[in-house]
């Protein structure tokens, strides 16, 4: 079975405005989550684990597309990548695949083409569908399960283990609220004797961790804490 779309996240890179507004546009039709990133050096700040796929421009200013990949790659990254280029040669072809390229689209090209060439790679890797997905994602915080950690813009935060246990619960349960001693009972288990006060000092402490995030985790008075992605702080 594949992942539903909704739940597919794509990143688009390419220097022209133009072309990244009408894959947004019509891969958001699709059903699909797209971000961009107007350079290699922006999209490389951005990538998550919980990105599935990469549409890739090869010529841009400063970092090529294939000087990108080929990085990823050497760092042992393997999100899929699929090539758009107005070079369309077979060296170039064959300069795409042998840096672990999964697929090439020449420009100009049709959105249709694009749309097959997005769920044809994703079809090769086979996402499976999950209910707990491994990498939950909010914007370009990502808390990847399978390693436990952290990423906001890319850049791994640091976190105690009962820091990400909180807001793993909260996250992962967007919108429902947790009283104090729902999360002493989640978070901490059976680590002996914790106060509930314990409770507020730890996610202060986390607020602070996760900075434009911080506002996300709400305090309903009376009743407990919540994740709720609409109050993200925009600087």
């Amino acid at each position: 079975m594949e992942m539903k779309n909704e739940n597919i996240r794509i990143l688009v890179v390419d220097d022209e405005a133009d072309i990244r507004e009408i894959l947004q546009f019509n891969l958001e039709n699709e059903g699909y989550l797209i971000d961009v990133a107007e350079s290699a050096e922006e999209a490389l700040r951005i990538l998550t684990p919980g990105h599935h796929l990469i549409l890739l421009d090869v010529m841009m200013g400063g970092m090529s597309g294939f000087k990108m990949a080929d990085q990823l790659r050497k760092d042992g990254n393997r999100t899929p990548v699929i090539f758009l280029t107005a070079r369309n040669t077979e060296n170039d072809m064959l300069t795409g695949f042998s840096i672990g390229g999964d697929d090439y689209i020449s420009k100009p090209f049709s959105i249709k083409e694009v749309v097959a060439r997005v769920r044809s790679v994703l079809r090769r890797i086979g996402s499976p569908v999950k209910t707990e997905p491994d990498v939950l994602q909010t914007d370009d915080m990502a808390i990847d399960r399978r390693t436990k950690t952290l990423f906001i813009g890319g850049k791994v935060v640091e976190l105690t283990k009962t820091e990400y246990n909180i807001l793993l619960l909260l996250v992962q349960n967007e919108g429902e609220i947790f009283s104090r001693n729902d999360i002493l009972d989640k978070a901490w288990g059976n680590e002996g004797i914790v106060l509930e006060r314990t409770v507020d000092v730890h996610i202060t402490r986390l607020r602070k961790k996760i900075g434009p995030y911080a506002d996300c985790i709400v305090n309903r008075t009376g009743y407990g804490y919540l994740f709720n992605p609409a109050k993200r702080r925009h600087s």
